[in-house]
């Protein structure tokens, strides 16, 4: 069964076309469940559209709700279209999110961290200048907001749990024992992953998360799910047989997708 749960849309600032555009092409491809989860507002700003860039308006939430469950009945015969949401996950303010995603129906949320310390973990050069051991630092509390954000019960996926590597590669090779007990974590949370197959569309290439947190997932007993990231209609599923490929090498059995945050396992 074909399905992609991370997709994004012109109204977050930095995606091409409607979502009307993406389930079109979701239909094209033959997939059967489509997600649409553009960015959550920065619901702890004062401002309504904090940085009109990277998120929505928070007065457009209501419209984004509304136009993805009109969609969804409009080709209910054709496909199903689950409402998601990609929220970001800052402590300091989880009460505020939580209390304005509450009030819609979605079918699953995505949880993941953009910010560690205060700063995009994309922002190119933010490694310039840091030792060693405070490239340490900075991995292990990136670590310890993603094992924050499983605790919470909130969310039913984990975004791309090694982004922080996408545009500084060596973050791969920055020694920590985080990532082991972050994976415990999970598994115990029983939250799922994603695979998200945008790495390729930054200097780190390939997917997130890398083949060796992969294999320690599954040690952990840690389900996994898809999504392509996809800014662009035309990047749905990208490369999901190869995902499905190597996960069965891998040695998972299924993965996992979500319909009103109850979650549904399908063989691979």
């Amino acid at each position: 069964m074909k399905f992609d749960l991370h997709t994004h849309h012109e109204r977050c600032g930095h995606a091409l076309g409607t979502i009307e555009d993406y389930v079109k092409q979701a239909i094209d491809y033959g997939l059967k469940y489509i997600g649409i989860s553009d960015h959550t507002p920065y619901f702890h700003s004062e401002e309504d559209q904090l940085y009109p860039g990277i998120a929505m308006a928070k007065s457009d939430l209501a419209k984004y709700v509304e136009e993805v469950l009109s969609l969804k009945e409009k080709y209910q015969d054709k496909i199903h279209v689950l409402l998601g949401m990609e929220s970001d996950f800052f402590p300091d303010h989880f009460n505020v999110y939580r209390e304005q995603l509450l009030k819609y129906p979605f079918d699953y949320i995505i949880g993941s961290v953009h910010y560690v310390h205060d700063v995009n973990i994309f922002k190119k050069g933010r490694w310039e200048g840091l030792t060693s051991q405070e490239q340490v630092e900075v991995k292990e509390e990136y670590y310890r907001l993603i094992q924050q954000s499983a605790k919470s019960g909130f969310f039913q996926v984990l975004g791309h749990i090694d982004a922080m590597k996408g545009y500084y590669p060596e973050f791969s090779a920055i020694e920590t024992n985080m990532i082991d007990s972050t994976l415990e974590v999970i598994g115990q949370e029983d939250v799922a992953i994603e695979i998200n197959t945008s790495g390729k569309t930054k200097y780190c290439g390939g997917w997130y998360p890398s083949d060796e947190i992969l294999e320690r997932a599954l040690h952990y007993n840690v389900k996994v799910t898809f999504g392509s990231d996809a800014h662009k209609p035309e990047r749905i599923c990208d490369e999901f047989e190869l995902v499905q490929k190597r996960l069965k090498e891998i040695g998972f059995k299924e993965w996992a997708y979500f319909v009103e945050k109850k979650r549904y396992l399908t063989a691979l």
